[in-house]
């Protein structure tokens, strides 16, 4: 996602298997710490990436693309063009093959906002949203249109076991000047009833602070959400719905509507320990396997009224992170990723992407993968910079990569390694958005700049 920092930079070959990533079993029993180091083999994934002709997207051999949407070219169904900065999606079937939701990340200065069309506008004056594109059962584009407008900043999200789609804002902008209202919230879209999205309600309940992406346990309906922010670096969030709440298409929006519904549940700050010992900064952790306790911490005041969320505990309290970026359900917890550190914002140690797995049963997060820093951006077959991430159907997960140089959608599989399955040779923007449809016969993906979203087709069931 969007970032005040450059983020290109590369592994060195010695640390390019540090994708440690075992899926549905611990490292330890898989191949151990040190050996999870090495495990990026050239045999893993679809095979060499063929430059494309076009100067889009080099993919391996057999596998193909098609355009979907293309910021500022295709046209919404009200005529006007698609908007800029696409970034973090989701799909769902519908009844004419599948439903892409895409987030607009939006700041105000893009050539192509969100259209602030009546009833589904937040705040008029600003930009962001999510556009809704239908596709058929071959990733070809049917219509697209806007499906939440006048939010600022639209970066990741995460859905819901009842398929819908929570969009986050990236921002901690308050009223004031072109803004109307505060932002830094998440809202709930509904891919296929466009008339649920009337009248947009932000979840405050959720806290008001720069949200990057959530995930929401299938069984207690806890949601977790990472918050990406500096000085001082963010926090990790659970929030526990009331006693009472079911989850269910509309049940959050009716619960954020109830008396006393921006303080509904319990939001809570994540806390670490390592054999007792407190753990100020997820950075501490060098090694893949590293495992850590973690309990939780009550925000004293989620909306943020006079000081923002992660300012309101000490160090001692919680647990910090630089970069705290994409996360997806799925192996019974959830994946979350730390896309770098550096020393100079306050990390304890330097790294170029850190993925941890919660286990909601064991209380517990195991370091599932750790990138080592590299200054040479131009090196193929290296890898860094994790941000979007999704659990795939075919089992392993698929990365987006955003940091310097070459951009990547990076596979990984079940066994540990790590494969390149897409090149951006159009521009050094990054990967954003990845998804599979849910046949897994569709991988959808997006460059954020100049705003392309893209179908990938192709035999997915030789891989790994």
């Amino acid at each position: 996602m969007s970032s005040a920092l450059p983020r290109r930079s590369v592994l060195r070959a010695g640390m390019a298997g540090g994708l440690g990533i075992a899926i549905g079993g611990s490292l330890e029993a898989i191949a151990g710490p040190a050996e999870a180091r090495a495990a990026c083999r050239p045999a893993a994934g679809y095979g060499p990436l063929v430059p494309d002709p076009k100067g889009l997207l080099a993919l391996p051999r057999g596998f193909r693309y098609q355009v979907v949407a293309h910021a500022g070219e295709t046209l919404l169904e009200t005529g006007q063009p698609t908007p800029s900065d696409a970034d973090g999606t989701a799909c769902f079937r519908s009844r004419t093959g599948w439903v892409l939701v895409n987030n607009h990340e939006i700041g105000g200065t893009e050539p192509y906002g969100v259209p602030a069309l009546p009833g589904l506008t937040y705040d008029p004056g600003a930009a962001g949203g999510t556009t809704t594109i239908e596709v058929d059962r071959h990733g070809t584009r049917l219509r697209e249109y806007v499906s939440l407008a006048g939010t600022h900043n639209n970066c990741a999200g995460g859905i819901t076991p009842w398929n819908t789609w929570l969009t986050c804002e990236e921002s901690e902008q308050r009223a004031g000047g072109v803004f109307q209202k505060d932002h830094g919230y998440v809202f709930e879209v509904d891919p296929v009833h466009r008339e649920a999205n009337r009248d947009p309600v932000p979840l405050a309940f959720l806290g008001r602070y720069a949200h990057e992406a959530v995930a929401v346990d299938p069984r207690t309906h806890q949601i977790f959400l990472t918050e990406d922010a500096n000085t001082p670096l963010g926090l990790y969030f659970r929030w526990t719905p009331p006693r009472r709440f079911r989850g269910g298409k509309g049940a959050l929006r009716e619960l954020a509507l109830s008396p006393g519904g921006d303080a509904a549940g319990v939001l809570e700050a994540m806390r670490c320990t390592h054999r007792g010992a407190h753990v100020a900064d997820l950075s501490e952790a060098t090694e893949p396997g590293t495992r850590f306790d973690v309990t939780w911490v009550e925000v004293p005041d989620r909306l943020a009224k006079t000081v923002s969320v992660r300012k309101q505990f000490t160090d001692d309290q919680i647990t910090r992170s630089r970069k705290l970026e994409g996360q997806w359900q799925g192996d019974g917890g959830i994946y979350f990723v730390a896309s770098y550190a550096r020393k100079d914002d306050g990390s304890r140690n330097e790294h170029d992407g850190q993925v941890w797995f919660y286990h909601p049963k064991h209380a517990t997060i195991t370091l599932k993968t750790i990138f080592g820093v590299n200054q040479d951006p131009a090196q193929e077959g290296t890898f860094d910079g994790p941000d979007n991430i999704t659990v795939s159907p075919l089992g392993g997960l698929m990365m987006a990569e955003d940091g310097e140089g070459l951009s990547h959608l990076v596979g990984l599989t079940e066994r540990g390694e790590a494969y390149a399955m897409a090149r951006n040779e159009l521009n050094d923007s990054e990967f954003t958005g990845p998804t599979f449809s849910q046949n897994a016969e569709i991988l959808f993906a997006n460059f954020q700049n100049p705003g392309l979203v893209f179908a990938i087709t192709g035999p997915w069931g030789r891989g790994h």
